[in-house]
């Protein structure tokens, strides 16, 4: 339901049900509660919040901690520190559960859900139906696996009953809850619960006859110190195993032949278990080393999204990677995904243009960049238009490989369109009786030389928000200065040749009056260690008698 915001419920029948929707509205419209409230999921339940990894280590260790200290005291003495630190950690445990309790969902909304319902159909609010409605909410958490281990986690508190510390065992079963690995793994088994529901229909039956037919044999043998059905029982599940302790063997001939039999069958069990876990892993192996790709990116405050790492892909994620960007690769093709994980990058196999899979590897928060760098221009449109709708202000640059797809690409929403084959075809035709300039750009661009060419934007310096481009000795820093970027407009300055960037101009070999904003940016040739120089004093410049000192 969508908040709703600035609308007042009218008079009520019952003073009960009045203050109860009103409170309701109240809590809608308070952007405070809805922060606090807003805090604590992101804590306790949103898998892609930066705050939960830092949440769930804490809670790794609390509840390590406290099983050390419980298993100690069994047979050693505490004292000190210990003896307030299990209270401690058991106020933990309920606050937590409280609050998990809490943020499962809206109360208030249920509320404003069936008041307005109420209203549409003209008539009045009851409110059992909504309590009732409230109660089906938080029994379904309550019921929920995880939170049941939460509550039997704390039982292990309460000393003059000593037979709840089996309950101790739970506090291990937390760690379900803050372990992503420990986490997959249930999740995995969980799949294949169908497979392990009728083995162990299989193996109950196997065991309850087994145990049947040796008590029969063996019961009034005294030599097989079988004293009860239970001790039976207890031979079946030792010998199904495979483990024979040895403490109760048969001694007829009938009891030894069922064990033969039972021993083949424990064979047979075990390679049938085997087979279904291995099964299940091999099913989900891509997957759960998805999620460890997933778990990096969470802790990663941006990166540059590369679709498609063919030829062109390799070149771009290497430089990339050179210059100290977190890259990511997403591919198709489980070769080239097994070659970019080679090379040290963090990849995916999967369709780019699948909104499910960038939603899930964050699109729509914190990459710097998308790539669409495909060999297919229908694939590069349809990832472009797919990752826009998802982030209106990403960067986006595509391939083309026909010059009738750069239309489309820029309708799609890409941002730059670099056409590969026009590009080369014009370097090798000017290359043609220039092998020295070819040379020199083709060490450039390939980053076989010390000299680049770099973009350099202004940082925020105080009082200055423009300046004469005539104030920077570019001289000074060995620099040559090819152009400026800025935006649309053109400034009135003398300007030598411009050229179009779709939302923005390239101004080649600019005057050296042209008043540069913070918006624009330069574009500048020499040295690698020339330009991070530069780079580094104007983040530290300074503004003296109206000008500006580098």
């Amino acid at each position: 339901m969508q908040p709703i915001k600035n609308q007042q419920p009218p008079t009520l029948h019952s003073s009960y049900t009045e203050t109860l929707v009103r409170l309701a509205y109240q809590l809608e419209e308070s952007q405070k509660y809805q922060r606090f409230k807003r805090f604590f999921y992101h804590l306790l339940e949103n898998p892609e919040s930066r705050m939960r990894p830092y949440f769930d280590v804490c809670m790794i260790v609390l509840v390590l901690t406290s099983i050390t200290l419980l298993i100690y005291e069994v047979k050693g003495a505490t004292g000190g520190m210990t003896h307030w630190f299990e209270p401690v950690v058991i106020c933990v445990f309920i606050v937590e559960y409280l609050l998990r309790f809490w943020v499962h969902n809206h109360n208030h909304r249920v509320i404003i859900e069936h008041y307005e319902h109420a209203e549409l159909i003209g008539v009045p609010m009851k409110l059992w139906p909504v309590f009732k409605s409230l109660l089906q909410k938080k029994w379904q958490y309550i019921t929920s696996p995880l939170a049941i281990i939460d509550l039997l986690a704390i039982l292990p508190s309460y000393r003059p009953l000593r037979i709840l510390r089996i309950f101790l065992l739970f506090r291990l079963f937390k760690l379900f809850r803050y372990t992503r690995i420990i986490n997959e793994f249930s999740k995995v088994l969980l799949e294949r619960r169908f497979e392990f529901y009728t083995l162990t229909v299989f193996l109950g039956f196997l065991v309850f006859a087994s145990s049947t037919a040796i008590y029969v044999f063996e019961g009034d043998n005294s030599n097989a110190h079988m004293d009860d059905f239970f001790d039976a029982v207890y031979w079946s599940m030792v010998t199904i195993s495979t483990v024979g302790y040895g403490d109760i063997t048969p001694a007829t001939t009938e009891g030894r032949i069922i064990t033969m039999m039972l021993i083949l069958s424990g064979i047979a069990v075990i390679s049938f278990s085997t087979s279904i876990v291995v099964a299940a892993f091999t099913d989900k192996l891509g997957e759960l080393r998805d999620n460890r790709v997933y778990a990096e990116l969470e802790r990663l405050k941006t990166y540059v999204i590369i679709c498609g790492y063919g030829r062109v892909g390799q070149v771009v994620a290497e430089m990339l990677k050179h210059d100290g960007e977190n890259v990511l690769i997403i591919d198709n093709n489980s070769a080239r995904v097994a070659e970019a994980k080679q090379n040290r990058l963090l990849a995916i196999e999967g369709d780019a243009g699948e909104s499910q899979l960038l939603q899930r590897i964050g699109v729509q928060r914190r990459p710097a960049m998308v790539l669409c760098l495909t060999t297919d221009d229908v694939t590069n449109v349809y990832i472009t238009l797919t990752v826009r709708s998802l982030h209106k202000d990403v960067k986006i640059i595509s391939r083309a490989n026909r010059q009738e797809s750069v239309k489309k690409l820029e309708l799609a929403g890409a941002d730059h369109v670099i056409t590969l084959y026009e590009v080369v075809g014009l370097v090798a035709s000017e290359s043609i009786g220039r092998p020295v300039a070819f040379e020199a750009i083709y060490g450039i661009l390939t980053g076989h030389k010390y000299y680049c060419i770099e973009t350099v934007s202004f940082p925020m310096i105080t009082g200055v928000d423009r300046f004469c481009l005539q104030d920077i000795d570019f001289a000074r820093f060995k620099l040559t200065l090819l152009g400026v970027i800025t935006e649309n407009d053109i400034p009135s300055e003398p300007i030598s040749e411009t050229y179009s960037l779709r939302k923005h101009r390239f101004i080649f070999n600019p005057h050296s009056s042209i008043i540069v904003q913070k918006s624009m940016t330069l574009v500048v040739f020499g040295h690698r260690y020339s330009i991070e120089h530069f780079k580094n004093r104007l983040a530290i410049s300074k503004v003296y008698d109206g000008r500006l000192i580098i």
